[in-house]
């Protein structure tokens, strides 16, 4: 009977591991297909934002940008382009910008007057995908 219990454990957990292990290796993959939206204009932030999404769940990112720069967001999932809908708030949740409005573009580029704090929200391309990992960079001109 313990040896079974012990048994189950032991594999449930590989399972767990193994699957965490796909997800990393996944997400890795789509940063790096992410990053090919930045030419070398731009320093990343040094962040790699990431969630592992299901159908209509949304990743939430709380960002600050400076005053006087040009920062450049690519958003990612999968390996086409327009997989991952984003959408960008000030800090009083006011809608700034949507990439719905352009055809779902992998990334964009915003020039800040002032410093402001916004969260990046993210969704799947439910049209395109049901699941999948997000992943947004940000890059700045330096």
């Amino acid at each position: 009977m313990m040896k079974k219990i012990f048994f189950r454990y032991t594999f449930l957990i590989s399972i767990l591991l193994l699957g965490s292990f796909g997800a990393k290796a996944q997400c890795d993959s789509i940063a790096s297909i992410c990053s090919q939206n930045f030419t070398k204009d731009y320093l990343s932030d040094g962040q790699q934002y990431r969630a592992l999404l299901i159908e209509d769940q949304t990743a939430e990112f709380h960002l600050t940008l400076y005053g006087q720069s040009t920062y450049r967001f690519g958003a990612c999932s999968g390996l086409n382009a327009g997989n991952l809908i984003f959408r960008v708030y000030d800090s009083e949740r006011n809608e700034i910008f949507s990439n719905t409005d352009y055809a779902n573009a992998p990334y964009w580029d915003f020039k800040v007057q002032s410093t402001l704090d916004i969260i990046v929200e993210a969704n799947l391309n439910e049209d395109e995908l049901s699941s999948g990992c997000a992943v947004l960079l940000v890059g700045f001109k330096p």
